[in-house]
Order: C-alpha cells, then sequence, then structure tokens
C-alpha cells in the first residue's frame, strides 16, 4: 500500500525511528559474521509472539511490573536476532534497532543509549537524516544523565541547551524539510493522538489473538516511550524549532517548472492512453482528458474496477458511505490544515488541526484516523491522475480501480480472494493491451509483511511463524499476478512508486517496486529542489527520480491540494511518458525508459536522477529508426 506521507497516520508511527541502534564494532561483526545467519529479505527475520493481558491502549499505560515483563522478553529477543542474524539492510537495522533504543530509554540506560544513536548515525545515508537522525533522544539522554532526573524545571533546561545547540548547528539548506516536519510533529504529538495510533493499529490484533508480532511489539514499545519521554518535551522541542525555523527560513529554490514541457494541440499530437491504476478517479475532473470505450466493459466505458472483494463494480471512485462522504469536506481541512504545519505553514487550518489533536480525547482520535484511512484511499487515485495529465491536450484517462488499502480491509485474506484479485490483475493487463494504453500509473505497492499484518489484524491465527506462511503463500499468488499482468501488455509502460518507508524495495520485495521487467520502471521522490526526501524507499530498481514533495492536484470535489509521496513522484514520470508517446507513437517502452533515463540529471552526490521533460523531448531528434 501506498499512502499520502501527511495523512495523520504518517505522525502516528512511533516507532522512535529517527532513534538509534546498538553500538557494534566492524571487527567483531566481521569475526562472528560466519556464524550468523544471513538475512536477505525481510521475510528471513524470525517472528516472536507477545500475550498482552487486556488491550494494547490498556496496556501501553500499564504499571512498570507489567510493563517491562513484556519488555524484557522484546529486548531479549531483539538481543537474539542482533546475536545471530547478519542483517545488511541499513533500513532494517534502523527499524530494529531503533526498537533497542527505546527500551534502553524506557530501562534508564542512557549511557548506553547515546552510543545507540552514534551507531544510528553512522547507518544513515540521506544527507538530511545523516545530519538529523537521533538529535532529539540525544538532548533528552544527555539531560537525564547531567541531572539524574527525566521532569523538572533542570532536566528541562538542560534539554534545551543540548537540544538548540545541535539544532542550531545545522546547515539549513540541507536540514530544512526534515526541520519543519518534526516542528509540525511536535505540535501534534498527544497522548490522545498516541493512544488513538495505538487502539487503531494495535488493537485489532490483540483482540483477534491476544498477543502481538515483532514489528507490533516495537510499535506498542515506541509508543510507551514517547508517552514517558517525548511527549512531556514537546512544547520545549517546538520552542526550539520555532526558533531556528525562524532565523534560517529561505525557501528552497524550484527547479521543476524549468524542466516541464506544456504541449499543445498545434503539435500533431497523437492521442495517448494514460491508465491510472488505483483508488478510482473523479471522471467528472477530466471531460476533455478521458478515454470513452466504444466497446465498454461491465464496470463502463471508461476501463474497469473491482471493489473490495475483486467483483466487477460501476463505481469509477472508490464508493464512500453516506457518514464519509459527509465527513469529506472537513477531512480535506484537515489534510490541508497538516500540510500547512508540515511546509513551517502557519493557517487558519493548521490551527484548527492543532486544536483538535490537543482537544480529542483517544477514542475520537481512533475514529478519526479510521476514517481518514477511508477517504485518504478515496482521494489518492484522483490526485495521481491530475498530476499524470498535467499539460497534455492528448492524454485521455483509462480508470483502473481496486482497493489496496490491504492491512485495514475487514475481512481476512484467503486463497480465494487472492486468487480472484490476481484474475482482476489478468483482465487490467489483457485490457491495457486490447485497448492500447501507452502508460500506466501504478502509486501502490505491497510485501509480505502487509500480508502478515492484515492477517494479524483478522485473526490469521495466534502462530506468527505460522501467519507468516500463510502470509507468504498468499503473497506469492500476489506478486506472480501482478507480474504477469505487467509482462501481458508488452507494450504498455508501467510506472511504479518506490514506497514512502525509506526501505530498500528489494529486501522488503515490494511488488511491483522490486521486479524487473523491460516495461517497468520505479521511481523515488525528491523535494521542490530535487533533494532527497526522508520518505522515499529506494533499491537497485529505482532507477530515477521525480518532484513527490508539495505536489499539487486535484482530490475529488475538483479541489486541489498540494501532497506529497512517491504516490506523486511516480504520475510525474508518467506524465512525460506520455508527452513522449503523444509526440511520438512508435516509441516502444523500453525506448521511452531509455530516453527518460537519459533526460535525467545526475545529482552531485551520485544518489539520485531527476528527470528533465524538456531534456527527454529533445532527445526525440536524436533517434535512429
Amino acid at each position: 500500500m501506498r499512502v499520502i506521507t501527511q495523512i495523520p497516520r504518517r505522525w502516528m508511527v512511533l516507532c522512535s525511528a529517527l532513534n538509534g541502534l546498538i553500538l557494534v564494532g566492524t571487527l567483531s561483526v566481521l569475526a562472528v559474521a560466519d556464524a550468523k545467519t544471513k538475512v536477505t529479505k525481510q521475510a528471513d527475520l524470525p517472528r516472536f509472539s507477545y500475550e498482552i493481558a487486556g488491550t494494547a491502549a490498556q496496556f501501553v499505560e500499564a504499571d512498570d511490573a507489567a510493563f517491562n515483563a513484556f519488555a524484557n522478553k522484546v529486548r531479549s529477543d531483539i538481543n537474539h536476532i542482533l546475536a545471530d542474524y547478519e542483517v545488511e539492510d541499513k533500513s532494517t537495522m534502523r527499524e530494529l534497532l531503533a526498537a533497542k533504543l527505546d527500551l534502553q530509554e524506557l530501562f534508564g540506560e542512557y549511557r548506553a543509549g547515546l552510543q545507540t544513536i552514534e551507531s544510528l548515525r553512522a547507518l544513515e545515508e540521506k544527507p538530511s537524516s545523516k545530519l538529523t537522525s537521533g538529535l532529539f533522544a540525544r538532548a533528552r539522554l544527555q539531560a537525564a544523565l547531567e541531572t539524574g532526573a527525566t521532569s523538572g524545571l533542570e532536566y528541562e533546561n538542560a534539554f534545551r541547551m543540548h537540544y538548540r545547540d545541535s539544532i542550531d548547528a545545522l546547515p539549513w539548506d540541507v536540514v530544512q524539510d526534515d526541520i519543519k516536519s518534526s516542528y509540525a510533529y511536535a505540535r501534534l504529538d498527544t497522548r490522545a493522538a498516541t493512544l488513538g495510533y495505538v487502539k487503531t493499529e494495535l488493537d485489532p490484533a490483540v483482540l483477534k489473538s491476544g498477543a502481538v508480532d515483532n514489528g507490533e511489539a516495537w510499535n506498542l514499545v515506541g509508543a510507551r516511550d514517547n508517552l514517558r519521554s517525548q511527549i512531556p518535551l514537546g512544547l520545549v522541542r517546538s520552542d526550539v524549532l520555532h526558533e531556528y525555523i525562524a532565523l534560517h527560513d529561505v525557501v528552497k529554490p524550484e527547479i521543476w517548472s524549468a524542466r516541464e514541457a506544456t504541449l499543445h494541440e498545434d503539435q500533431h499530437l497523437t492521442p495517448v492512453l494514460v491508465g491510472v491504476w488505483d483508488s478510482g478517479i473523479d471522471v467528472s475532473l477530466f471531460p476533455k482528458q478521458l478515454f470513452t470505450d466504444p466497446v465498454p466493459t461491465a464496470s463502463g466505458s471508461h476501463g474497469l474496477a473491482f471493489d473490495d472483494e475483486g467483483k466487477p463494480s460501476t463505481d469509477w471512485l472508490h464508493p464512500l458511505t453516506a457518514e464519509q462522504q459527509k465527513a469529506y469536506p472537513e477531512f480535506r481541512e484537515l489534510l490541508k490544515g497538516i500540510l500547512d504545519l508540515e511546509y513551517g505553514m502557519d493557517s487558519p487550518e493548521a490551527a484548527i488541526v492543532q486544536k483538535k489533536f490537543n482537544t480529542l480525547s483517544p477514542d475520537e482520535m481512533h475514529e478519526m484516523m479510521e476514517l481518514n484511512k477511508v477517504i485518504g484511499h478515496y482521494v489518492h487515485g484522483t490526485h495521481c491522475a491530475g498530476i499524470a495529465v498535467r499539460g497534455n491536450p492528448a492524454a485521455r484517462l483509462v480508470v483502473a480501480r481496486f482497493n489496496d488499502n490491504l492491512p485495514d480491509l475487514p475481512f481476512a485474506p484467503t486463497e480465494q480472494w487472492a486468487r480472484r484479485l490476481g484474475d482482476d490483475f489478468q483482465k487490467m493487463g489483457d485490457y491495457f493491451r486490447t485497448r492500447h494504453v501507452r502508460v500506466v500509473n501504478m502509486s501502490w505497492g505491497d510485501d509480505a509483511q502487509e500480508f502478515e499484518t492484515w492477517l494479524s489484524k483478522t485473526g490469521g491465527g495466534a502462530d506468527p511463524e505460522q501467519r507468516k506462511k500463510r502470509a507468504e503463500a498468499l503473497f506469492a499468488i500476489w506478486r506472480e499476478a501482478i507480474a504477469n499482468a505487467i509482462k501481458s501488455a508488452p507494450d504498455t509502460l508501467f510506472v511504479t512508486a518506490a514506497g514512502n518507508s525509506d526501505n530498500n524495495v528489494g529486501f522488503i520485495e515490494d511488488v511491483p517496486a522490486s521486479l524487473r521487467l523491460p516495461n517497468l520502471i520505479s521511481v523515488g521522490a525528491v523535494n521542490q529542489a530535487g533533494d532527497e526526501t526522508s520518505f522515499t524507499s529506494h533499491g537497485d530498481t529505482v532507477v530515477v527520480h521525480a518532484s513527490g514533495y508539495w505536489v499539487d492536484s486535484f482530490v475529488p470535489g475538483g479541489t486541489r491540494l498540494k501532497l506529497s509521496g512517491t504516490s506523486m513522484a511516480a504520475p510525474n514520470v508518467v506524465n512525460l511518458a506520455a508527452k513522449l508517446f503523444a509526440l511520438d507513437p512508435a516509441l516502444s517502452p523500453s525506448k521511452v525508459i531509455s530516453l527518460i533515463k537519459q533526460g535525467a540529471t545526475t545529482t552531485a552526490d551520485g544518489r539520485r536522477y531527476l528527470i528533465d521533460e524538456n531534456r527527454s523531448i529533445a532527445l526525440l531528434g536524436t533517434l535512429s529508426r
């Protein structure tokens, strides 16, 4: 699943991802590497189960005796993984060992925690993350060591001093996006929001099995640490970040306008069909850029649509209930407010969001998060569609609707369901081939871990190893179906988003982003200046980057919003591909991929390949036939 990064859920992922990992000497790692079990993909890691008394939301605030007994089991299993498994993937090590740092802080092991933070910083790869990672945690631990306390005025003043010293030393031009995001988080991080997250994401698993698995346990530990150590310092943290932003706030230059080409009808364009394989489109917004099929399907004349169970639907847009539709206008305002906070803007909507997060109860936050999952999915496809056809009068949208909110679907996944969806995917591939759809946007992706989470939430068995096996079997069906659908339309270019989890897509086996196919390209996200976003995933198959930060487009109903995520970067590449096909319909997908890559500019650090529409279009004249 792909999520727009600014939907509230993003801020509620409370496993302290910017904290750290255990200090491991290079020589000792090399000495024992041969004795360790090599981990080459996410599925190679062992699974554990931890029984929880009551609900997760109750347990996260349990007395120390009860919670520490649980936490010690979690720590023992983390140490087992670190001692007996060789995990080369840096993203996974950061996630795994961030939980260890949370435990170190909860148990008062502050010196060990400081070592952990330095090891984390050594593992970071993105320029901003190298500088900002762990600063909040480091200042907390330094203050605790100096004062012998974790609360009170003396502790707060010590924290303020250490945190301000760290923040003030940062180069604004490199870190500004992460600093603004941290400032937004500090203003929205409340007890109600944390408990709302636990109720939404962890309680379903506990309700079904009475236990949590590895990742759920780490998130529960992170939530406990957030409640105990981070939220009490929210105002001080916010003050320090606000002062830094106010002193340095110079907006980064925007590079994308100069790179974008706008086509005109007098350029003798060939109509090009652009598929949006997503949650659906508000087709009323694109009357002049909508494909009308002379041979309608069971869904109608604009493509194919399937409901949550994989059955044909006549709704081009994911349907909302009457209650959800009523809440949609408020959701748009909420989302705009969160976006404004994320970008450091004080607006009426931002003020409303802050008030809401500080006044809602945990139950009300839970209800809001559940609603926002559905509505966030609802807006996704339309926003992608608007990006894909911008500036191209020859583009004609083709709808390919399904629901990729896998972990949050209300029923348990079965082999029958997976095969039915696989059949739907093949129908989409066949449709793209027979209707001559030239390019398809796929701003979504899935991995086996999502199926494990889904099974955990819907009663897929108490044994985590058995859930893992079931998830792998279901995912194998899913993966094969997606790959076969893409292969079955060889004259169609498929463009997919890398994902927003800052992971290696190959290690987590993300599909489709990790697939290697001649008519598929995977896209990472950068900001307005071409700098790597903190959230974008990466890997060998992620070969180009596009604007995925504050990208303007429509949402259902016609309102325009600026959203962020690799979901926005992928349709920017679709936009370029569709223009190339409109200018030269004889191009093959492999030739278009070559033009996109040749036209891209490489950043100074060699990490990013930024698309340039004008350069790629200019290369059309150099093609040999």
